[in-house]
């Protein structure tokens, strides 16, 4: 997956990507790069420099081996990666959801 393309506002915050969200609360914080960490999770280093460009999601796999590793709940990185997608997705639509009539029950 590589990270979306949307019409940018000024007035809008930074999406962080979930890989971004790791580095900066996780990894930097601990001085851990991405050669380590790649080590303690037993993956590729490619996959994990992948997720942290922003260039690959963060996967269930993933997400376990990351929340085994830091101790957070499982899920907590796979919701990081949701929320990111879900901002984008909407900034790209554009309005578009606004003309959507919701369906009376």
């Amino acid at each position: 997956m590589s990270r979306l393309q949307t019409t940018t506002n000024p007035g809008w915050l930074h999406n962080p990507h979930a890989g971004e969200m790791l580095v900066s609360e996780f990894m930097a914080p601990l001085t851990l790069d991405a050669s380590a960490l790649s080590v303690a999770l037993e993956i590729p280093a490619r996959d994990l420099q992948a997720v942290i460009d922003g260039d690959r999601a963060v996967d269930a796999a993933l997400d376990l081996r990351l929340a085994r590793y830091f101790g957070m709940s499982e899920g907590f990185f796979m919701r990081l990666q949701v929320q990111y997608e879900l901002l984008e997705a909407k900034r790209a639509l554009n309005g578009e959801l606004d003309r959507i009539v919701p369906r009376a029950a």
